[in-house]
C-alpha cells in the first residue's frame, strides 16, 4: 500500500466574467507542460470552466449525472472527462435555473469527489477549483469553508466591480481565518482589461489588502483566437508571449509557500482608491 501524497488544492476566486476560467485552463495546461498532473473542477453553475480543455465542448456536470442516474461511484465516474494532455476535468454544475441553491450543488459535488477519492484514484498532483466569486451567498464559499481548498488566489482587474468582488472574497477569508479555518490567500492575479492606470490600481489595492500580486496577465488577442477554436493559449499558441505568462504563473504558484490573511478595506476606501488613480491620471494628462 503506497502512502498517499499530499494533493495540493488551490481555488481561483473572482467576479463572474473576470476571466477565471481562461486563467484556470491555461494554468492547468501549463502545469502539464512542467511535469505536474492537474485536475480542474469548475464550481460555477455556468459549467464552462473546462471548455477550452475539452475542445470547446460542454461536459456533463456532476449535477446533471446525479439527477439523471444517481450518485453511486459508477455514476460519478460518468462526470469525469480527460481533456488536453489528459487533464482531469469535472464540472459541479448547478440546480435547474430557479430551483435550489447553486452553492449547495457545488458542495454536494465536491463531497462526492472526496468520498470516492477521485483525485487519489487518478494520481493527481494539484487540483484547481475555478469558483464563482460574487460571494453574496455562503454557497460559493463552500470549497474553502469545507477545507477543499485552503490556498486561494483572487483574480481581479482594475474595474470597480471586480475589485469590489475581490474585496468581498478577502472579507470572507479573513472571517474564516478568524473562525480557525486554515484558509489563506496565496496572492492576487491581475487580469488586465486595458483601463487607464490599471496596474497602479491593482498594485494599490493589493498593498492595502496586504497581499502580493503573484502575476499580472495582459489582455491578449491570443486568448480570443484560441478560445474561438475551443483551445487554450497553451495548446494553440504555445510559443506566444501570452503562453509564457501562463507558464510563469504555473511556476510561481508551484513555488509559492506564502500564505496571507488579507486586510479588506471598506467600500468607501475602495472608491477612493480608484478615484485617486483616475484623478492622478487626469492631472498627469493635463500637465502634458
Amino acid at each position: 500500500m503506497h502512502n498517499h501524497k499530499e494533493i495540493r488544492q488551490i481555488a481561483l476566486y473572482g467576479k463572474g466574467g473576470i476571466g477565471k476560467s481562461t486563467i484556470s485552463s491555461n494554468l492547468t495546461a501549463a502545469l502539464t507542460g512542467i511535469g505536474i498532473k492537474p485536475a480542474q473542477i469548475g464550481c460555477d453553475p455556468k459549467a464552462d470552466s473546462v471548455n477550452t480543455l475539452m475542445g470547446g465542448k460542454f461536459i456533463d456536470t456532476i449535477s446533471d449525472i446525479t439527477r439523471e442516474y444517481g450518485n453511486s461511484e459508477e455514476d460519478i465516474k460518468k462526470a469525469i472527462f480527460k481533456g488536453f494532455n489528459d487533464i482531469l476535468c469535472m464540472e459541479s454544475g448547478g440546480p435547474i435555473p430557479g430551483q435550489g441553491c447553486a452553492g449547495r450543488g457545488v458542495l454536494f459535488a465536491l463531497d462526492l469527489i472526496r468520498q470516492y477519492k477521485i483525485f487519489e484514484q487518478h494520481n493527481i498532483d494539484l487540483v484547481v477549483y475555478d469558483v464563482l466569486g460574487d460571494i453574496v451567498c455562503g454557497g460559493f464559499a463552500q470549497p474553502i469553508r469545507h477545507g477543499f481548498a485552503e490556498e486561494v488566489y483572487i483574480v481581479t482587474s482594475g474595474e470597480y466591480m471586480a475589485l469590489y468582488a475581490a474585496n468581498n472574497i478577502a472579507v470572507s477569508i479573513k472571517q474564516f481565518a478568524e473562525q480557525g479555518l486554515k484558509v489563506r490567500v496565496g496572492g492576487i492575479i491581475g487580469n488586465l482589461r486595458n483601463i487607464a492606470n490599471e496596474n497602479e490600481i491593482i498594485e494599490n489595492f493589493a498593498e492595502r489588502l496586504k497581499l502580493p500580486i503573484i502575476q499580472t496577465i495582459p489582455r491578449s488577442d491570443y486568448v480570443q483566437k484560441s478560445e474561438l477554436q475551443g483551445k487554450t493559449v497553451i495548446e494553440r499558441f504555445p510559443e506566444s508571449d501570452q503562453a509564457e505568462i501562463y507558464f510563469g504563473l504555473a511556476h510561481k504558484i508551484l513555488n509559492n509557500k506564502d500564505r496571507f490573511i488579507p486586510e479588506p478595506i471598506t467600500k468607501q476606501e475602495l472608491l477612493q482608491l480608484i478615484n485617486f488613480n483616475r484623478h492622478a491620471e487626469l492631472v498627469s494628462a493635463s500637465v502634458q
